[in-house]
């Protein structure tokens, strides 16, 4: 069974071609037939060595990939979600060692499995699990009721894409940042408000919402820089494991998507909301399998808009 794997880290040369042992569904899982996994950031630390530390008690090939889209072919006895052999479905992967979404065969857990949005493809599909989950895990931690108001940084991407259409479907205002060439980008996914992205963005905010925003979520990573766009006692959500120092009452969450893998329910939402036209699910570009490495050095090269996929 091939795989996009690596045996030792670095750049993006290091991915390969490598040939797994077939795996089989046991209780309470599924396998799928893998046709469409999608790219992520957090790949391509699982590929340079940023995390290898999460790995280094495991024998390579580490095979990275959060997000896949495929056909169940196999579903073992306990499974209660009422999938079955034949379905379209997506999941999102928490990758260890040589499990991870760029293969062509994986066996999940049936709770982490879900149908794809109607009408989406599978290529699609890939783009909404782990970043779908993501943002509606820092809505989550972010506690905001409809009326407060978010700030959104990183909006174009994809992360940020679903903070904001999720946000919005929530009942918040939301004011997100945005380069001058992806000002309508983040407007047509339905921020109130955009200010120009850059390391200033927090006074940017605050030239909106003097007294500070009530939550805000870190797409772009700017940690402390965007502090000072919260309110006194507001909330703010990283995504890198930023957590703040202790000031003005602002309450700090870290967004780890890992902690909503098996979610059946919330993952089955965002189906639906992606089915209603409330979530956009964005491909930028498609790549075979075999050209992991190029759609690695697309990611890094950074502007990409939407995900880039690989198609197994």
């Amino acid at each position: 069974m091939r795989a996009v794997g690596l045996r030792v880290h670095g750049g993006p040369e290091v991915l390969e071609i490598v040939d797994l042992p077939e795996v089989h569904a046991g209780p309470g899982q599924v396998r799928l037939r893998v046709h469409a996994a999608a790219v992520n950031p957090t790949d391509l630390m699982a590929r340079n060595g940023s995390r290898a530390a999460q790995q280094q008690a495991d024998p390579p090939p580490y095979v990275p990939g959060m997000d896949a889209a495929g056909i169940v072919d196999e579903v073992g006895p306990g499974v209660t979600t009422g999938v079955k052999v034949g379905d379209t479905v997506m999941a999102m992967v928490v990758p260890n060692a040589s499990h991870g979404a760029y293969r062509e065969q994986i066996v999940l857990n049936a709770r982490s499995v879900a149908p794809i949005p109607a009408g989406a493809t599978l290529v699609e599909a890939a783009t909404l699990p782990m970043n779908g989950l993501t943002a509606r895990l820092s809505l989550d931690l972010l506690e905001l009721a409809p009326g407060q108001s978010l700030a959104v940084t990183g909006a174009a991407g994809a992360y940020g894409g679903y903070m904001i259409q999720l946000a919005k479907a929530d009942g918040l205002t939301v004011i997100a940042d945005a380069s001058d060439a992806d000002r309508d980008l983040v407007k047509q996914l339905g921020a109130d408000i955009v200010v120009p992205r850059g390391d200033d963005v927090a006074a940017r905010i605050r030239e909106h919402f003097p007294d500070g925003v009530d939550g805000l979520a870190d797409g772009a990573v700017l940690n402390a820089l965007a502090v000072p766009a919260v309110r006194d006692g507001g909330a703010f959500t990283a995504v890198r494991g930023y957590k703040g120092a202790p000031e003005r009452g602002i309450r700090f969450t870290t967004t780890f998507v890992r902690s909503y893998d098996g979610e059946f329910e919330k993952l089955d939402r965002l189906r639906e909301q992606a089915e209603a036209g409330i979530l956009t699910l964005r491909v930028a570009q498609t790549y075979p399998a075999a050209q992991a490495a190029e759609a690695h050095r697309r990611l890094e090269a950074g502007g990409t808009r939407g995900r880039l996929v690989l198609e197994f």
